[in-house]
């Protein structure tokens, strides 16, 4: 709703009320007394009201005077006008008060009342557009049957029942189990998944009338799985990427690689990523993680499909800072651990993190990150988490070697292939010269 003062009936000189001008691009205020007996009016608008770009343009909107003319709009949407409230709950259409004096106390109360309806009003329409994409949702595949794509299948499946979330896997034993026992003994052997999600070996009937695509195989085999399955991926199929790190040779990241393998480069890549175990997952534990996409639109549309009361989804556009973030804390880890196994105490520790990071920042806003990405839920928060935390694999591996193991004996004792290939073929140089840093070359 938008709030309009219009002149009085008897009035000569219209031309001294408020200039009106709509905007599809944030909240317009014009100051200006009207005369005595001048009417307020509730008007239908364009767009639903964004009640943040009111509050930044005036402090006091709660309390907005009679003398104030306010026109809203969604910043920088073009989406197609809402239909007027119809439930009870909404504020009328037109509600008038006639014969407001501009300078009694009453006008102040009456506009804070309208004012307070059409806020509620807009808020609830922005709530139910947020149901949207999980009402029009019927099917999702996840790529991959590991720790984290599981868990994200049994996420997306416990936000509708009605969502059909196929796992595309490698070994038939694995989809027998999930198929048969709602298992996946391999990974969450203490974990039912919910009924709705289907495993299959099967990448056509997997991908087949999907409306979102989870990838999560591992970043070293991505580009040669994808390019088994690249017949049967639809161009306008939004991908989201739960891989992190570099591929090794070519240093590039999934947002690069997954449009280049399925030779699609118009491919929706959303990139997902942020603090987050895949066990605590499973086990509804509170979650915050970022969507990083340039397409505002698409980051949006996941966000909603996967935002809960235990999983929280902010948004970014910075998609190469967020992905770097990801790939880089790994390295961070297995060196903290390190320190940890040679027991360098606590003072090096916190050295060598806060020079990580530096270097992290460094390199990624030299790739063209922003900063503040870096201190975000996918850079700070990844790090603090990957590094100080025992759940870590890459600090566990840091430690085991801290603590005199050999490294073939680390590598044969570990359950995932990704830290595998990625500890075999990435070199790492420890420098000590006041602290302890570690650089993936």
């Amino acid at each position: 709703m938008a709030l309009r003062l219009e002149p009085p009936p008897c009035s000569s000189s219209p031309s001294i009320f408020p200039s009106v001008r709509a905007s599809n691009n944030g909240v317009k205020l014009y100051s200006n007394p009207p005369p005595t007996g001048a009417s307020l009016t509730l008007v239908p608008p364009k767009f639903p009201l964004n009640h943040r770009y009111i509050r930044r343009s005036h402090p006091d909107a709660a309390v907005v005077s009679a003398t104030t003319s306010i026109i809203g709009s969604v910043d920088g949407e073009n989406a197609e006008p809402p239909p007027p409230p119809r439930d009870g709950n909404s504020p009328s259409i037109s509600a008038e008060v006639s014969s407001i004096n501009a300078n009694s106390k009453d006008s102040r109360k009456v506009v804070r009342v309208a004012w307070e309806k059409l806020l509620r009003w807009s808020r609830s329409w922005r709530s139910k557009a947020k149901t949207d994409v999980l009402e029009r949702t019927s099917k999702v595949v996840v790529l991959g049957g590991g720790s984290f794509g599981t868990a994200m299948a049994a996420h997306v499946a416990e936000r509708k029942a009605q969502i059909e979330v196929n796992m595309l896997v490698r070994d038939p034993h694995v989809c027998e189990a999930i198929n048969e026992k709602h298992y996946n003994y391999k990974y969450f052997p203490d974990h039912k998944l919910p009924e709705n999600v289907i495993a299959t070996t099967d990448a056509k009937a997997a991908l087949l009338d999907a409306n979102f695509c989870f990838h999560a195989v591992p970043v070293q085999f991505s580009s040669s799985f994808l390019e088994e399955i690249a017949a049967y991926v639809d161009p306008s199929l939004p991908f989201i990427s739960l891989s992190k790190g570099l591929e090794l040779n070519t240093l590039r990241m999934m947002s690069q690689i997954i449009p280049k393998a399925l030779k699609s480069p118009r491919q929706p890549v959303v990139v997902l990523s942020g603090p987050s175990f895949a066990l605590e997952l499973m086990n509804k534990l509170p979650t915050a993680m970022v969507v990083a996409s340039k397409d505002k639109k698409m980051a949006g549309a996941v966000q909603q499909l996967l935002a809960s009361k235990n999983l929280r989804i902010n948004t970014s556009s910075d998609v190469t800072g967020v992905e770097i973030a990801g790939a880089l804390k790994n390295v961070l880890a297995i060196a903290a651990g390190i320190v940890e196994g040679l027991n360098l105490g606590n003072n090096s520790m916190a050295a060598l993190v806060a020079q990580g990071c530096s270097e992290i920042r460094w390199l990624a806003t030299k790739m063209g990150a922003k900063s503040t990405t870096l201190t975000g839920l996918s850079g700070t928060g990844d790090i603090m988490l990957t590094c100080f935390v025992n759940l870590s694999r890459n600090r566990t591996v840091g430690v085991r070697l801290g603590a005199g193991e050999n490294l073939d004996d680390i590598l044969g004792s570990m359950n995932q292939v990704l830290e595998k290939l990625l500890y075999m073929h990435t070199p790492y140089v420890f420098n000590f010269s006041g602290f302890l840093t570690a650089t993936m070359v």
